[in-house]
């Protein structure tokens, strides 16, 4: 067990340095200089070369890279030229809003697409599981702008119910942030129910007709126990798979999410940090999302091992 997390994790350290440095190039190709951005009225060729020299812009990308990333393995991910607040307190300040937003995104989607599958994988081909299918690859299809849209027409401005906007700290009202989390929430997680469901559903399907669950019928145990404890564990590895690989998608629909209902997110941070030409607190910010990607990924591996001993010990 030791040796595969060893394994795993020298794995997730090459990942993070392409990651950074594909996202350190790209910023940089974007058009407009920072210098002046940062000088406006007072960019003059000779202020705008000072300032080039003072931020380092003057160096070769590559050291410009090198260096950004020798202050990260110090401990300093940089300030932010426009704001001086440090990175670190930038990305502190906001992550607490998108880390509620993902968690409840997935257990939302979870809670319905995972009961969904089982009642479908109980009897497939039946008028419900063409129905729930139906939906499934509907929902599919709606990009989650126009489904944010839309859950505002219907649930702020008509029935008036939730606010569209206005954001409320869990330390001020837990009613008041839950209300104000309760669209953006589930405007992702109506996104992700198909693929849960789907994924659960076909592998479900499989294991009811293995021959170990016809000895459990034949033994007499209840459908509900065969269901729930012979039938759900076996097939949820590609289920930790999809949840685990729904982590990164769920992160790239926070900026829109976060951005349409106005949540002083990460994701929303990230975007503003692109407008304004903030590439310390962009590259901050795209190093944590790495980071958390590959981490979540690497728990999905830890669970394989826990649910399948073959791939503990190696012979799968």
């Amino acid at each position: 067990m030791l040796g595969l997390i060893g394994r795993r994790l020298a794995y997730l350290v090459p990942v993070i340095l392409a990651v950074t440095a594909l996202t350190f190039l790209i910023a940089n190709l974007l058009p407009g200089d920072l210098a002046i951005v940062m000088l406006g009225d007072q960019a003059t060729p000779e202020n705008v070369a000072a300032l080039h020299k003072q931020l380092g812009l003057d160096l070769p990308l590559w050291q410009q890279y090198l260096h950004w990333l020798w202050g990260v393995l110090h401990g300093d991910f940089g300030t932010s030229h426009r704001t001086g607040q440090t990175v670190l307190n930038a990305i502190a300040g906001r992550l607490p809003v998108t880390l509620e937003l993902l968690i409840m995104a997935e257990l939302g989607g979870i809670l319905i697409g995972v009961p969904l599958a089982i009642l479908c994988a109980v009897r497939p081909g039946s008028a419900f599981d063409r129905t729930v299918a139906g939906i499934a690859f509907g929902s599919l299809s709606v990009p989650p702008f126009m489904l944010a849209i839309l859950l505002i027409f219907v649930f702020a401005l008509r029935l008036h119910l939730l606010p569209a906007t206005a954001y409320v700290p869990l330390s001020d009202s837990l009613l008041g942030n839950l209300r104000s989390m309760a669209l953006p929430g589930a405007t992702l997680a109506l996104l992700e129910w198909p693929t849960i469901m789907r994924v659960l559903r076909s592998d479900m399907i499989s294991t009811l007709q293995e021959d170990y669950i016809a000895m459990a019928r034949a033994k007499g145990l209840s459908p509900r126990r065969i269901l729930l404890v012979h039938a759900l564990k076996p097939s949820s590895l590609t289920l930790v798979t999809v949840i685990g690989l729904n982590i990164g998608r769920l992160i790239g629909g926070a900026v829109i999410t976060e951005s349409i209902f106005a949540l002083p997110g990460v994701g929303r941070l990230l975007l503003e940090s692109i407008y304004l030409r903030d590439f310390i607190i962009l590259q901050g910010g795209v190093l944590l999302v790495a980071i958390g990607f590959v981490l979540v990924n690497f728990l999905v591996d830890m669970l394989y091992a826990v649910l399948d001993p073959r791939i503990r010990h190696g012979r799968a």
